[in-house]
């Protein structure tokens, strides 16, 4: 990408967008579009046209996505893979429309099938069952990895897509039952510090990865050969159970109440560590720990939430 380059970051809002956007001026990049859910409702077929007729941007990340934990992805499962649709079908299609150079498509560990293989790689996509209390979700994202393909494949558009870890940082849904299991973890350890109750038995082994990594494996991977519909894991290889999960989260905060294991909700996928060996051997690692990236979003949780 150019420096003055025009580039379009959907879902700046948001928890990956916002690392994206803090990320692309930090490195000098100095014509980035943004706009609101208010501004622009990404779901309405006419209106997102109707911008990329008058912004015509040149690079587009796509990390607009309806977003949850397990709660929220197994009640709105509906909302879920119809929003998830509208919004990628809207940006993939205007993108090739309006002559994008090259679209970053944002899709998720939970694509997944929930017995694969694990460390997983890019391969096993397709290769079995999804977790079915996120499948609405899953089963969009699926599409737009394929859609971003087919367009590569039949119009020569530019694409790729990235794979992350399970994700966490500034910006994030901190709601305690609809958010992802980091922040909502800190929202009830820090608003109910006599006990809180959590789904499961914590045995589930997850493998987390702080935003600004992440934005830094986005825009690395933008600026990469790579254009062919191409599917990249990105993670940090370091795995830790939702009990262990919580026990530093609650250290941290400072919580000294109960916790209790709700094993009437379900788990999720039992483990699901990437195997993020391409990325790496084009040159790209992380740069903070658990530990750093879990102190971050704590302590900007404290001086934007409370």
């Amino acid at each position: 990408m150019k420096k003055d380059g025009k580039i379009f970051v959907a879902g700046h809002r948001g928890l990956v967008g916002s690392a994206i956007v803090r990320q692309l001026r930090a490195l000098g990049y100095s014509n980035i579009i943004t706009r609101s859910r208010e501004e622009l409702d990404l779901r309405d077929t006419k209106e997102v046209q109707q911008f990329f007729y008058e912004e015509r941007p040149q690079y587009v990340f796509d990390s607009a996505a309806k977003v949850g934990g397990i709660r929220a992805n197994d009640t709105y499962s509906a909302e879920f893979i119809y929003d998830n649709l509208m919004i990628q079908n809207n940006l993939i299609h205007s993108s090739y429309l309006f002559g994008v150079i090259k679209f970053l498509f944002l899709g998720s560990v939970c694509v997944y099938p929930k017995y694969a293989p694990t460390p997983v790689k890019e391969s096993s996509l397709l290769d079995g069952l999804l977790e079915p209390t996120n499948e609405a979700y899953a089963v969009a994202k699926i599409a737009g990895i394929k859609m971003c393909q087919a367009y590569s494949k039949q119009y020569g558009m530019k694409t790729l897509t990235i794979m992350p870890a399970n994700l966490y940082g500034p910006n994030d849904n901190f709601h305690p039952e609809n958010g992802h299991v980091i922040p909502a973890m800190i929202e009830k350890f820090v608003k109910n510090p006599h006990g809180v109750a959590l789904w499961g038995d914590g045995s589930p082994m997850r493998e987390f990865m702080f935003s600004e990594d992440m934005a830094d494996a986005c825009i690395f991977l933008m600026n990469s050969e790579l254009c062919q519909g191409d599917v990249v894991n990105a993670g940090t290889g370091d795995e830790v159970s939702i009990r262990a999960l919580a026990t530093s989260i609650a250290d941290a905060v400072g919580f000294e109440g109960t916790i209790e294991w709700d094993t009437s909700k379900p788990n999720g996928t039992p483990k699901r560590p990437l195997d993020f060996s391409k990325i790496t051997s084009m040159g790209w690692k992380p740069k903070n720990t658990m530990a750093e990236g879990l102190a971050k979003t704590i302590r900007w949780y404290r001086e934007n939430k409370i």
